[in-house]
């Protein structure tokens, strides 16, 4: 268990990234600042999760709605804004405000700069290792190999690299899956870290495709690393990509892997997950022997360390835009003590690391006019995460309703995808950073209105189940052209009402037929052009300015 000191000393680390606020002039934390940190026994942890091939710094804009439901409603990771800042007692306008949430995000963002970096995170783990470098283990969560153009491109062969840049020991998988089974296999093999994926079998023998467990050594200490890669990869994405590899949650599975270690002398065991938060939460207070989840995918990030039961919980963020550091002191086979850091990636602050400087340089060169192409202009704040639509999301919907004269678009909820700031150029990476993906066609056809209350009565109980086994890890699907009511505790199938068509003011009718246009259909074959060449097209058309709307209504959050 921590001690007072232990807590005292948390706290101070905390408030040395919290302690400058608006009042004196948002001065920016130093690189001594992020790394400082008291250390405690044996096992270094570094966590780094959900770099979606972002190499260079970016903004990034946390959700302004994070809905919680069932026992999660209302508890971390479903608090957001002033709520958070609140809960763990940080000062507005301070740095970690600022990393942490969404509040005066545009002012904060200039005084505080750009996130991020592979560099960055670069120096940041070697000084971690030097400090600790019989102690440390440095774990990637996973969807690290998809989310950039270059990344497409090279169908995840840069970020491979980069994986080695960082000193991965391992990772997991979830869009990494979007590449085919065949290049999959390609980039596991040449990967200078172990790939764990112990909830994949084949369909045909019901045998593991990948490795599930690595044993590690670290400060006297035998550590187990058991992998789970997103559990409904089939579903979220194209199943036709992966036909013969079946996923799941697959706890007893997960018992018999955890076991195996402590059989097998594990003092140490760590679950690198991709699961999403809320299914951790509920399978650490099921699946006994995990000292530590280090969980992914909905792209949560938590200053501490969340304990259900004797599992610690660790939320690292997206982009690049924070790592992990969990220190632990193990006795007996025991976790008896911890020290936790969430360090914000100020890339201002950081030293890049020279060699990853010119690697990343490297891999870009061969893009490196296309990227840089300025294809449009926005007047106000772009952004995309959160439950409901980001203002980025309402730039690709009116695009799809522009390009494809539809009534109505459809947008996949990726969580992908860094902010603009407001008066800001938008470049092809900029789009590229939404958009690069496998199957990016765009397609249009009609719908009744019936058809599309069903489809947002499917999305909205894969989001907002109050059994987290039965969430899918994803937002609600973005919607152009269309106001409706949301009420998240409402039963399945009774969620969504006032469906409106924004054109005309008036209900929708579930017996007529509208056209609609959308995107990313995980149906094999669909043909059009890629949505990219539809956004770029509508951005040359003039600046764009949306604004958060209101006919998106949310009821019983």
């Amino acid at each position: 268990m921590l001690s007072r000191r232990d807590l005292m000393a948390a706290g101070a680390a905390l408030a040395a990234l919290g302690a400058h606020g608006p009042a004196r002039g948002q001065t920016r934390p130093t690189q001594a600042d992020l790394l400082r940190f008291d250390a405690v026994g044996q096992v270094t942890l570094v966590h780094v999760t959900d770099l979606h091939a972002q190499l260079v710094p970016m903004y990034f804009r946390e959700a302004t709605t994070n809905v919680g439901v069932g026992e999660a409603r209302g508890v971390v990771p479903h608090l957001t804004g002033r709520a958070l800042l609140d809960h763990y007692r940080i000062p507005v306008g301070s740095p970690m405000a600022h990393a942490l949430a969404y509040v005066d995000f545009d002012r904060l963002a200039r005084a505080y700069g750009p996130m991020g970096g592979l560099d960055r995170i670069v120096t940041l783990i070697k000084a971690i290792r030097a400090e600790r470098p019989g102690n440390t283990l440095v774990l990637d969560g996973g969807d690290t190999l998809q989310g950039s153009w270059t990344a497409l491109q090279t169908k995840g062969g840069d970020m491979v690299e980069a994986l080695k840049a960082l000193t991965a020991d391992a990772t997991t998988g979830h869009w990494e899956f979007t590449y085919g089974a065949d290049r999959v296999k390609e980039l596991v093999a040449a990967m200078s870290c172990a790939f764990l994926a112990g909830n994949v079998q084949d369909t045909e023998w019901n045998e593991d495709v990948f490795d599930h467990t690595k044993m590690f050594e670290r400060g006297g200490v035998k550590v187990a690393v058991i992998g789970q890669a997103f559990p409904y990869t089939p579903i979220a994405n194209p199943r036709w990509m992966i036909p013969d590899w079946a996923f799941g949650i697959k706890e007893d599975k997960l018992r018999e892997r955890v076991q195996a270690a402590r059989d097998d002398g594990a003092q140490l065991v760590v679950l690198l997950s991709h699961n999403g938060f809320d299914v951790d939460r509920k399978l650490a207070g099921r699946v006994e022997g995990i000292d530590v989840i280090l969980t992914a995918h909905t792209h949560d990030a938590l200053p501490e360390a969340l304990r259900v039961g004797n599992t610690l919980l660790v939320a690292s963020g997206c982009h690049g835009k924070f790592i992990s550091r969990l220190d632990l002191r193990v006795e007996d086979g025991r976790v008896v003590g911890h020290r936790h850091a969430l360090i914000p990636v100020f890339a201002d602050a950081i030293t890049p690391d020279a060699e990853t400087t010119a690697l990343v340089q490297r891999l870009r060169a061969p893009y490196a006019a296309d990227l840089a192409r300025v294809v449009g202009h926005t007047e106000t704040t772009l952004w995309r995460r959160g439950n409901l639509n980001g203002t980025m999301d309402d730039v690709i919907l009116a695009a799809l309703m522009e390009g494809q004269d539809a009534e109505i678009a459809l947008s996949p909820a990726f969580r992908w995808g860094y902010a603009l700031l407001a008066n800001s150029d938008i470049t092809a990476e900029d789009v590229w950073a939404h958009t690069a993906m496998t199957y990016p066609a765009v397609w249009r056809q009609r719908m009744t209105g019936a058809q599309i209350k069903t489809i947002l009565e499917d999305v909205a109980d894969n989001l907002y189940n109050p059994d987290p086994y039965y969430q899918q890890g994803g937002d609600m699907v973005r919607v152009g052209g269309i106001g409706w009511t949301l009420d998240v505790a409402a039963p399945a199938g009774r969620r969504i009402s006032d469906l409106t068509l924004l054109r005309t003011g008036r209900p929708i009718e579930a017996t007529r037929e509208y056209t609609v246009a959308g995107w990313a259909s995980v149906a094999e074959g669909v043909q059009g052009p890629p949505v990219w060449e539809v956004l770029m097209a509508h951005l040359a058309k003039g600046p764009v300015r949306p604004v958060p709307h209101e006919h998106l209504r949310l009821r019983g959050a």
